[in-house]
């Protein structure tokens, strides 16, 4: 049989639906830089980890903010071990940029004394994804629970005040809203819900009290506000599915923690309202029913951030 003959109604073949033959030559073409920006802008979390690396690389090159090299390591091998032997324990995929970001915001958010105490805020985070989760949705956000648990715990730990410096402050507000926005984690409603209600209720006491507009300022250009904001109660996996409930839930976090910091004079009184408010996300779930949040690619079916 000759070319031709082998040939004979390849014209009137169908091609299968869904191929597209063109797009997948364009895209086996495209250079190896451009298909790997593709694979970063595809999940928001790979961003994250940028940026929060970005920070702390600027901690130990260019502006203190407190952390250590040998803490932030410590933070970073015991988040990533401990995420390696549960999803052994477990059966599922290892996926590592959960306990890279867990990781990273220790690092950046955490002070302690004793470096080792990092590595235990690591497991303790990580574990509590595997261990404290209903529905498959996380009770509480990992990081902002190990954080709580080693406040009331050990007396040598506190939260980084985060003074960067105004414009470092500014640089990093628009690259944590460009993350949330441009990449569609479906969560930025929560920040702005948060950051409008905190930022209102301590206006609201600084004209009830008539202290200098300075005040309320200087309170919010913190960057550990802004990693709170961003990574911690916009969390998809520990915050409400509903937008009327994440409403609820960014106020509520508000306004207790200004009940805790200037009623009750709790230190530092965000975490610990974020702890506490988390439960409520159930019920929330249940009352204002909507689709449940999932990454774009997930890496498996399981404990995912």
């Amino acid at each position: 049989m000759n070319q031709t003959d082998s040939c004979t109604g390849c014209s009137s073949m169908p091609l299968p639906v869904g191929i597209d033959k063109s797009s997948e030559i364009a895209s086996a073409d495209r250079p190896l830089a451009i298909r790997l920006l593709r694979s970063l802008w595809s999940d928001a979390r790979h961003l994250q980890i940028i940026a929060l690396a970005s920070l702390l690389t600027i901690n130990f090159t260019m502006i203190d903010f407190g952390a250590r090299l040998m803490a932030s390591a410590g933070a970073l091998a015991a988040s990533l071990l401990t995420q390696a032997v549960c999803s052994r324990l477990t059966k599922v995929p290892l996926d590592l940029r959960s306990p890279l970001i867990t990781g990273l915001s220790l690092s950046l958010l955490l002070r302690a004394e004793e470096p080792w105490l990092h590595a235990v805020a690591g497991v303790i985070a990580i574990s509590s994804k595997f261990l404290l989760r209903i529905n498959g949705k996380h009770v509480f956000n990992p990081a902002g629970l190990a954080i709580v648990v080693l406040l009331l715990s050990f007396s040598g730990v506190w939260i980084s005040p985060g003074q960067w410096g105004t414009s470092l402050w500014f640089a990093s507000l628009v690259g944590f809203i460009a993350i949330m926005v441009l990449h569609a984690a479906r969560r930025t409603d929560i920040a702005i819900y948060f950051l409008v209600s905190h930022a209102a209720l301590l206006c609201a006491r600084t004209v009830w009290l008539g202290d200098p507009w300075a005040i309320p300022l200087h309170q919010l250009q913190s960057g550990s506000l802004l990693i709170f904001t961003f990574f911690m109660i916009s969390d998809p996996r520990t915050s409400p599915d509903a937008p009327f409930g994440r409403f609820l839930f960014g106020f509520a976090v508000a306004a207790l923690a200004h009940y805790l910091a200037f009623f009750m004079q709790v230190r530092p009184a965000l975490y610990f309202a974020l702890i506490a408010v988390s439960p409520a996300t159930l019920l929330i779930d249940r009352v204002l029913t909507a689709p449940r949040f999932t990454w774009t690619a997930p890496a498996f079916k399981g404990a995912s951030r």
